[in-house]
């Protein structure tokens, strides 16, 4: 039995897509799903040259896609973003809030710069982002934004208090922001991943013992792929899922049902 509109369904043709932190891991990742999808992207990072490089990459293979190279943790960053984003579109109809960072340490240790920074860079980029684009997503009438969160911002992870804070207040800023924006036919979802081969990440497992004991309280009994964690992402922004809203969905092997 063939399915009325299916394609249709699994489709993002003609959708315009921001991915922050848009240049390495789960942001890379994600921007490639959405582009095999349809969309058209439009990434922002820190990098110049990892930026032009794949925008110029991605044209020269006739899709739409631009960047910004800015430091969305900073407010001038955020200005210079959406200053370059509404000359190319005025209308978004996906917001994907990738950018992250952590600092691992106990807790006490932590410095008052320190903590700026992650709350700055995790925390009030993705509000200041989200608030920014709401008149853009409005616009599209069939807006989806989601946020990354992290297994840290649901149980215990051994370090990195401060990051596990802005994680979990992403996913109640995520249940609160998609209920109010209902109305305006914008779904808000987040995506919350355990340990994935990424950058930020591959310094720690160099550790032989921490990276044992990372997958014997994963019962998958591996880390993930960025692709795997963009899947997701991917499937919450499609027409086929346009009734889920307001959930934060775990990609992390079971570690957050079975933790340390």
């Amino acid at each position: 039995m063939v399915v009325k509109n299916f394609k249709q369904r699994w489709s993002l043709k003609g959708k315009n897509a921001l991915i922050t932190g848009g240049t390495k891991g789960i942001g890379l990742a994600t921007a490639k799903e959405l582009i095999n999808f349809g969309a058209n992207v439009f990434i922002v990072a820190r990098s110049a040259d990892d930026v032009t490089k794949l925008v110029e990459n991605w044209k020269a293979d006739g899709i739409e896609a631009y960047g910004c190279t800015a430091d969305v943790s900073t407010g001038e960053g955020r200005r210079k973003l959406f200053e370059k984003l509404t000359s190319v579109w005025d209308k978004l109809d996906i917001l994907i809030n990738n950018v992250g960072t952590n600092i691992r340490k106990k807790f006490h240790e932590y410095s008052a710069e320190e903590f700026n920074h992650i709350i700055n860079t995790n925390l009030l980029s993705m509000y200041e982002i989200t608030k920014a684009a709401y008149p853009l997503l409005r616009k599209s009438g069939d807006g989806s934004v989601v946020n990354i969160s992290s297994s840290a911002g649901k149980t215990h992870v051994r370090t990195g208090v401060i990051y596990g804070m802005t994680k979990a207040a992403i996913d109640q800023f995520t249940r609160n922001i998609a209920v109010e924006w209902a109305k305006d036919k914008i779904r808000v979802n987040a995506v919350a991943p355990w340990y994935i081969e990424t950058p930020m990440v591959k310094h720690l497992f160099q550790n032989k013992e921490y990276l044992n004991d990372v997958l014997d309280r994963t019962p998958l009994k591996r880390l993930g792929k960025p692709e795997e964690v963009a899947a997701t992402i991917a499937f919450l922004c499609l027409p086929a899922a346009r009734f889920i809203t307001g959930q934060c969905i775990d990609v992390d092997g079971g570690f957050t049902i079975y933790g340390f």
